[in-house]
């Protein structure tokens, strides 16, 4: 079932880090955010990605097992009669990477989302290298990081390669550049194994424009035709709740020969808008994070927009392009789905 969801397409935000005042966990609210994710009707989190901070794996830190568990804990008490899955993040060296997947597998994640941030030292064929080795310990989601917060530029002859690795199950596509998307889907058509990988668009400032987008090429005299599946996004930590229906109406169009195509583009701009406030990228995606924090303490979710790195804050003008946007856009905010999902919590623990 698992794999059918992947393939078929669905919505998995990246799931952040609750901290308290003295930047360290916040259980409590951890958790709560897996199950405001699981009621906004997602079909999977990322856990152990970039938004949830790539210093938790700081000795010093020692979050990395404890986000994977609380998540895993909270999707199994949710007790979904639906498949549901469980993406685990992984980067470093490949020895560190194999041991973060064992860890994923510990508690029973479906996926590896595997960066190959800080690898930039690596040549291709290393990087080939590194992916097989941690496929053999846990599928693969592979994951074109733009090089603006530390990803590089790679080859399509990288990605021919990539695809042909049988451990690689899905692809993330974020590099947020139109030539280097292509490179990946032309890739995947050209692959052997094309109809064994998902496409998944991690492009955050492309969202309904990536997934209503058929991608079509001569393969050996036939035409190849790959859509992306779903995705897989920072900016679906937030206002999660409108995003499902979001997703659901951008299939459903497609389904229906692109009927009302043009009302979702703008949307999508509209999309597009609300994440350069989050994502911050007029200060090189400084304050991403806390951008996304910044949402979530609004709506009662964070108790404030702390992060590891004290360094990690919004931007100067970040909270005012955040007000601009919200205010803008409520059609795209669910405001009142997390005060009715506050007020059910409330009434659990009060039981």
């Amino acid at each position: 079932m698992i794999p059918d969801l992947l393939y078929s397409g669905t919505v998995i935000p990246a799931h952040p880090l609750a901290l308290d005042p003295d930047r360290k966990l916040d259980e409590r609210r951890q958790r709560r955010l897996t199950r405001y994710y699981i009621a906004s009707g997602v079909g999977g989190v990322a856990v152990g990605v970039h938004t949830t901070q790539f210093a938790i794996r700081d000795p010093k830190v020692g979050l990395y097992e404890t986000v994977l568990r609380l998540a895993a804990e909270e999707i199994e008490a949710a007790q979904l009669e639906r498949p549901f899955i469980k993406v685990a993040g992984l980067c470093g060296p490949t020895a560190q990477a194999v041991e973060e997947a064992k860890t994923a597998l510990k508690y029973g994640y479906h996926i590896g989302l595997l960066s190959l941030g800080g690898l930039n030292h690596l040549s291709e064929g290393e990087l080939i290298a590194h992916v097989r080795t941690v496929s053999e310990i846990i599928p693969i989601f592979g994951f074109y990081l733009q090089p603006s917060v530390g990803g590089r530029i790679l080859s399509y002859h990288f990605w021919e390669q990539l695809v042909e690795i049988p451990g690689v199950k899905a692809i993330k596509t974020a590099p947020f550049n139109r030539y280097q998307t292509l490179d990946v889907v032309r890739a995947v058509c050209h692959s052997s194994r094309c109809n064994d990988i998902a496409l998944y668009t991690g492009n955050d400032d492309n969202i309904v424009a990536d997934l209503l987008t058929s991608y079509r090429f001569m393969v050996d005299g036939r035409e190849v035709i790959k859509r992306f599946a779903g995705g897989l996004l920072g900016h679906w930590s937030v206002w999660t709740g409108k995003v499902v229906p979001l997703f659901d109406r951008i299939k459903k169009c497609i389904l229906e020969d692109y009927s009302g195509a043009g009302k979702l583009l703008e949307e999508g701009i509209a999309v597009t808008d609300m994440n350069a406030a989050l994502f911050d990228p007029s200060h090189a995606f400084h304050g991403s994070i806390a951008g996304i924090h910044e949402v979530l303490r609004r709506q009662g979710l964070l108790e404030g927009i702390w992060c590891l790195d004290e360094a990690e804050t919004l931007s100067p003008g970040q909270l005012e392009e955040i007000d601009r946007v919200i205010a803008a856009y409520p059609q795209l905010t669910d405001d009142d789905f997390i005060s009715a999902f506050l007020e059910k919590e409330k009434n659990i623990v009060n039981a």
